[in-house]
């Protein structure tokens, strides 16, 4: 079976994670678009397991979440009258943590934004942290609740609650988002430092996930069309960006930041993993005829 090169498929994970969309890839590239889309799931699939394997025993001084909003196949309220619109179709939202220090991605999630998937969020992440942190979320109301069952008494924890006015009163309102007119900062557990209770490091994060993610880019048609594929793509780029991009803010990847890797990463590893699981096959050695009785 033909297959790319590892100098290729990193060129195309690469460019991936720049916010170039899978067909673009495949006509700058070269690559058929099936070979872009073969190499987005086998990639996001190791990269989920790389994630899950690499990053525990975190060691976090403050953690800060929030979620953001993307959709699959049609947004909800157009699903309805969508023409064979899958069972994921529909709102998809993410819900990130970010170490404070590190700016390491320390736990995600990908789905609805409910009290269920909040729960599953909040006990991820207290599985991945070993220390005792500040966390600061905004004021989605699931959280109350969520982190409770997943800390109980052991965390610092506050919420950064917002409030919005209305948008700008232009005929290009209602592509506009709604004015923050204000913050509360609400001390819910534990004795959390007023001065770090904020979620603008997630929030940054937010902005480069829709940087560099094709898929969340706003008021185009380069949104999922497959949840399954949505989850691959951002298992890629947390990968890539945990390990492979160097951050502006702490000169280096967030892994080595936070102490779990000691080196920087390149695609080409990601491709290895890849290969991992399926060795090359060895050169057949010269071929000998039985010898008949």
């Amino acid at each position: 079976m033909n297959k790319l090169d590892t100098k290729a498929r990193a060129q195309i994970l690469g460019i991936l994670c720049q916010g170039m969309s899978m067909r673009a890839i495949s006509r700058l590239t070269g690559a058929s678009i099936n070979t872009v889309s073969k190499l987005l799931v086998d990639a996001g699939l190791v990269c989920a397991r790389l994630h899950d394997e690499l990053v525990h025993g975190v060691r976090s001084k403050r953690v800060q979440c929030d979620e953001i909003w993307s959709f699959c196949y049609a947004k909800a309220k157009n699903v309805a009258g969508a023409e064979a619109a899958p069972d994921r179709a529909g709102d998809v939202w993410t819900w990130t943590a970010i170490d404070g220090d590190s700016k390491l991605i320390v736990s995600y999630l990908i789905g609805a934004r409910d009290a269920d998937y909040a729960n599953v969020f909040m006990q991820d992440l207290q599985q991945r942290v070993v220390t005792r942190m500040q966390l600061t979320t905004d004021g989605h109301r699931p959280y109350f609740e969520a982190v409770d069952k997943a800390f109980g008494p052991w965390v610092d924890y506050a919420m950064l609650v917002k409030t919005y006015g209305a948008a700008p009163a232009t005929p290009e309102a209602r592509y506009s988002p709604a004015v923050c007119t204000g913050a509360v900062k609400r001390e819910i557990t534990g004795t959390p430092d007023p001065d770090h209770i904020s979620t603008s490091y997630v929030e940054r994060s937010n902005l480069s996930i829709r940087m560099h993610m094709r898929r969340y880019t706003r008021l185009t048609n380069a949104h999922s069309k497959k949840f399954e594929n949505h989850c691959h793509m951002v298992a890629i780029y947390t990968v890539w960006y945990n390990f492979v991009r160097i951050n502006s803010a702490v000169k280096m990847s967030p892994a080595m930041a936070a102490g779990i890797n000691t080196h920087l990463w390149e695609m080409a590893d990601i491709v290895a993993a890849i290969d991992a699981p399926n060795p090359a096959p060895k050169v057949r050695g010269p071929y000998k005829p039985r010898i008949s009785n």
